[in-house]
């Protein structure tokens, strides 16, 4: 059965007629054409589909599209503001927070939601948000120091 689905991603209205079974996940990646929400698990342990949906974040291959209808989403896409680096971007890049990238987009998404909520976290409150987050590359140090190098930038 096919359903229109309507959303706002990135701030942008968009609506595909998609089967009622697809995942948000592979609503954003093929049927909008926005691949930058990547799909590790399929089973929502790793993060990397982490997407924010209404301003909290939600794992998009666990979510049916039809689930999201009617919603504002923001992908990684929607990061930047006028193409440039926003200040999480910017501290991420700057402390080499990353290595393969495959897992970044769910990091970027969890972190945006945390100092949107808190934006002064303790290293202790940044490592308990992103644990739901897998990276198979970095001891994770470089990512806690990016996010509470960004916290910082805020006020800057």
């Amino acid at each position: 059965m096919t359903v229109e689905v309507a959303v706002t991603v990135n701030g942008q209205r968009r609506c595909a007629g998609v089967d009622a079974s697809r995942t948000l996940a592979d609503f954003l990646r093929h049927d909008l054409g926005l691949t930058g929400t990547h799909l590790g698990c399929e089973h929502g342990i790793c993060g990397s589909c982490t997407v924010l949906v209404d301003g909290a974040s939600a794992r998009s291959c666990l979510m049916l599209a039809v689930q999201a209808a009617g919603t504002e989403i923001t992908t990684i896409e929607g990061l930047a503001v006028d193409g440039e680096l926003n200040h999480l971007q910017q501290a991420m890049g700057d402390s080499h927070g990353f290595q393969c990238g495959f897992c970044t987009p769910g990091f970027m998404m969890t972190a945006t939601e945390l100092l949107r909520e808190n934006p002064r976290p303790s290293e202790a409150q940044v490592r308990e948000a992103i644990s739901g987050n897998i990276c198979r590359c970095t001891g994770y140090q470089s990512i806690v120091d990016g996010i509470l190098r960004a916290a910082e930038l805020i006020d800057e």
